[in-house]
Parts: structure tokens; sequence; C-alpha cells
């Protein structure tokens, strides 16, 4: 029996200050991380998929993605906390605007083992909670596909994981772009294979994208004013 978890990362938020928002409320998804969803859901629902259910990491731009799919098959949004963003200490400032002040001698101390990492939740932790969300999802959709909104650093870790790959890595080699899927293929509880793709690909040239990885966004930095 095939199952399917596609695990998606939100499309673009309005962030027009830059900042490293992570758990924070009320970041909702620009228009253009609308549209982004919307052709996501569009693909999926035009070219055989057969979402049976749909799960989001309870922060808003998750929900908001998750909603022209759940829409487009009628069916509910369900909530899992261990999809949510990883918390960060450098939550809610503007880094992308200056990054030299990454540098600071204030800062060294977060640096101090950058294998856990010591700044943001531990890669282990974020392994856990991940594959423990997807199991359920995988016991509870069998035979079916899943749609999973969650955040980049949550799903390049895990795919890290089931990869092979050391967790610690250099965040500009993430291949998680906005509104992508990185989508897992099993059959009965077994891994068969990890497949990533970008349904709305196309709109990746007409956005900024705060979060470093390999895409065509560019890196928002914030209004001068």
């Amino acid at each position: 029996m095939e199952t399917t978890i596609h695990l998606m990362r939100h499309g673009e938020v309005h962030n027009p200050d830059a900042v490293l928002y992570g758990r924070m409320p009320g970041f909702h998804l620009s228009a253009l991380g609308r549209e982004m969803a919307s052709q996501v859901a569009k693909v999926l629902s035009s070219s055989g998929h057969e979402i049976t259910g749909v799960v989001a990491s309870p922060l808003l731009r998750a929900q908001e993605t998750a909603a022209p799919t759940a829409r487009a098959f009628n069916l509910p949004i369900k909530s899992d906390v261990r999809l949510i963003e990883a918390w960060n200490t450098f939550e809610g400032e503007s880094v992308n605007r200056n990054r030299k002040m990454l540098a600071h001698p204030k800062y060294w101390k977060r640096y101090v083992n950058p294998f856990k990492p010591s700044w943001s939740e531990p890669y282990a932790d974020l392994v856990s909670r991940m594959s423990a969300a997807v199991s359920d999802a995988l016991n509870e959709h069998r035979g079916g596909e899943v749609l999973m909104v969650s955040h980049q650093l949550p799903i390049w870790t895990l795919r890290s994981y089931v990869e092979g790959r050391t967790l610690w890595h250099d965040p500009r080699k993430r291949e998680c772009s906005l509104a992508s899927l990185t989508s897992l293929k099993f059959v009965d509880a077994t891994l068969k294979s990890v497949t990533y793709w970008e349904p709305a690909g196309e709109l990746l040239k007409k956005a900024a994208d705060m979060v470093p990885g390999t895409s065509d966004a560019d890196v928002a930095v914030g209004d001068e004013n």
C-alpha cells in the first residue's frame, strides 16, 4: 500500500521590515504568497493527485498556505504544533538589513555549538517532532496523499535525516523554496523515495525571500524608510 506525505513550505510572507519572524504571531502571506498557495492547489487537483488529508503548522502563514488545497479537495485543515517553525534566539531582529550585526561580540556566546545549533532549536529535536507528525499522518491516511504545511528548516532537517546527511549544514544550500513540496513516498511503513518539486516555481523570481536557501527569490532587506 502506497502513501505519500507532501511536506510543503509556506508561501511568501508579508514582511516589509525583513525580520526573522520565526514563531511570532500575525505574519500572513503576501499577495504573491497567496498566489503560490493557489498554484500548488491547482497543480495537485489537476494532475491526478488525491489528497486525503491536509495538516498545517498552527502559524498563520502555514494555515493560509494550506487553505487553497483544503478547499480544492473539500477537506478540513488539521493543525499540528509539531510542524511549527524552529525557535530562534534572533527572532524579531532585522538580520537581513545588516548581516554584519551577526558578528558583533554580544552574539558570540550564541555560537558556542554550531552543530546543535546553540542559537536555535536543536536539529535532533526537529527530526523527532517532524518524524512523529509524519508517522501519525501515515497511519491515519494509509493509501492516500497528505499535504503537511510546515517551514523551511524543519522540512530540510527531516529530509537531511532520511537521506543520511549530517543535520548541521550551510543554510544557503537548503533545497526548500517557497511553496515547494518535499514528497515522501511510503510502501506500507517503509520510506521508498524522496522527491523535491516546485509546483509554483515560476513565481519564485517575483519573490522576496528573507530565508537562505537555493531559490530564484531575492533576499529581503526591508524597506529603507
